[in-house]
């Protein structure tokens, strides 16, 4: 039986209880309580020999429970995931999730591929496992135990092999912090059921914006039911103009209803002419939809078209 006293004391795990079983449940490791750790670890059955693994233990802990069985939140905010990520996903697949419809897996960054740190102080680099990951979610079978997920949120650097769109047949809203793929792409191949998809992504701890080529992994075939992109919180190598006439040419934009953008900050020389003269020629692509800007709007020449 989980020692539930001891998570409680340990406060890492948030818990929520509606009806008389477990709904939500919250993983952030704490700090304050770390001296307890370790025997909390062993009195789970863990081996508490090495302390960044004491935060895959807990975690393992509580999802292999069958009281988390029923659990229709989750958060796993991830501090030593060099180890924990794989764990939780292998905890995770150790039954199938019906009730489980929102789920948050990742770790923390200011600057995407900075090596992180663990709980006991040290590093990890997470292009040490640039197209390996650290879940192993394929082979542990990660997406096929959650069939009733409607929300994903991943946040990271090289975390997933995939996020399978077969597997997550009721996954309409996915939304993504890093480039959360193995192999460094920021979107899944395909996500067939996404009705919403929303990005975060800025310029790497090298200095090194997305590139504007990862919005060609958005094509109607991977993503049929796509309505919503939010970009509202990213950048790319071309800056807003190269972006939006990325979009405007994109195979996907006919099928979107909306689309945000972060900014539209623009200079004569991003045209090759006159920027009002270029904007106007991706209207017609650009009609159909309802298209937000987040930040600033500073178009090249506007100032002076508007005093005439």
């Amino acid at each position: 039986m989980i020692d539930f006293d001891g998570l409680r004391a340990d406060r890492s795990w948030q818990l929520t209880w509606s009806g008389g079983r477990l709904d939500e449940a919250v993983f952030r490791l704490t700090p304050d309580t770390a001296s307890g750790r370790r025997a909390l670890a062993e009195r789970l059955g863990a081996d508490a020999t090495d302390p960044e693994q004491w935060e895959a233990a807990l975690i393992e802990a509580l999802l292999t429970d069958p009281a988390a069985a029923d659990l229709r939140r989750l958060e796993l905010h991830l501090t030593d995931f060099h180890h924990s990520a794989h764990r939780a996903a292998r905890a995770l697949a150790t039954q199938r999730r019906e009730r489980l419809t929102s789920l948050y897996f990742g770790h923390d960054f200011t600057y995407l591929y900075e090596h992180s740190t663990t709980s006991t102080g040290g590093t990890i680099d997470p292009l040490s496992r640039l197209h390996e990951g650290f879940t192993d979610d394929i082979r542990t079978g990660l997406w096929d135990a959650l069939p009733a997920l409607r929300e994903l949120t991943a946040e990271g650097g090289l975390l997933f092999d995939e996020i399978d769109g077969d597997a997550l047949t009721s996954l309409t809203e996915l939304r993504l912090r890093g480039a959360v793929l193995a192999d460094g792409a920021v979107f899944p191949r395909k996500a067939p059921s996404v009705v919403t998809l929303a990005l975060e992504i800025r310029s790497d701890v090298f200095g090194t914006e997305c590139p504007v080529e990862q919005l060609d992994e958005l094509d109607p075939a991977g993503y049929p039911a796509l309505r919503h992109l939010d970009l509202s919180r990213a950048e790319f190598d071309v800056g807003d103009f190269g972006t939006l006439e990325a979009l405007a040419r994109s195979p996907i934009l006919p099928q979107l209803e909306s689309l945000k953008i972060k900014s539209l900050q623009i200079q004569e020389h991003e045209t090759d002419g006159d920027p009002l003269e270029a904007l106007a020629g991706l209207v017609p692509a650009l009609a159909h939809l309802v298209l937000s800007v987040a930040g600033e709007i500073d178009v090249e020449g506007a100032a002076r078209v508007l005093a005439l």
